[in-house]
C-alpha cells in the first residue's frame, strides 16, 4: 500500500487585503498587550498603595509579606514589561503563572466557581498572560524592535 502525502504550505496572503489584514492583526495584537500590561501594572500599583490601595484607603500590602507583596511586585513588572513588550514571552508566563497561583490558592478554596469565589480577574488575566505568552509580543513591540536592529542587514554580507 502505497500513501500519498502532500504538503501544504501556509503563505501569506497577497495584495492589498492581506496587508491589511497583517497591519490590522499586528495592531489589535499590540492593543490587547498594551492594555492588558497596563491594567495589570495598575492592580501592582493599587498593592503598593496607589488608586486606594489594598481596602481603599490608600493601605498597601507589608513589605515582603507573602504571597501579597511578592504578587504586586509581579503585577507592577511584569504588566509593564508586557505592555511595553520588553521579554514579553517570559514576562507574560511569569504573570500568567502567578495568577494561575492567585487562582487556585487564594480563590479556589473558597468556592467551585469563579463568579463564587470573586476569582474572575484570577482567572482571566492567567489565560490572557498565557495566549500572550504564546503569540509573543507582535510587530509592535521593544522585543521586535531589539531583534531587528540586532540582525544584521539583509545583503550585506554580514
Amino acid at each position: 500500500m502505497t500513501t500519498t502525502t502532500t504538503s501544504s504550505t501556509n503563505s501569506a496572503p497577497t495584495g492589498t487585503a492581506g496587508r491589511t489584514n497583517t497591519v490590522a492583526t499586528n495592531a489589535v495584537l499590540a492593543g490587547f498587550r498594551i492594555v492588558a500590561g497596563f491594567l495589570f501594572l495598575c492592580h501592582g500599583l493599587q498593592g503598593f498603595g496607589a488608586f486606594g490601595g489594598i481596602d481603599t484607603q490608600g493601605t498597601a500590602v507589608a513589605f515582603l509579606e507573602w504571597p501579597g507583596w511578592w504578587g504586586s511586585l509581579i503585577e507592577l513588572v511584569g504588566g509593564a514589561l508586557v505592555a511595553l513588550g520588553l521579554c514579553t514571552r517570559p514576562a507574560a508566563v511569569l504573570c500568567s503563572g502567578a495568577m494561575a497561583y492567585a487562582y487556585f490558592v487564594v480563590h479556589q478554596p473558597t468556592a467551585l466557581f469563579p463568579l463564587q469565589n470573586m476569582g474572575e480577574p484570577a482567572a482571566l488575566y492567567s489565560w490572557i498572560f498565557l495566549l500572550i505568552a504564546v503569540l509573543g509580543p507582535g510587530r509592535y513591540a521593544l522585543d521586535t524592535l531589539l531583534r531587528r536592529r540586532r540582525e544584521p542587514a539583509a545583503g550585506t554580507g554580514s
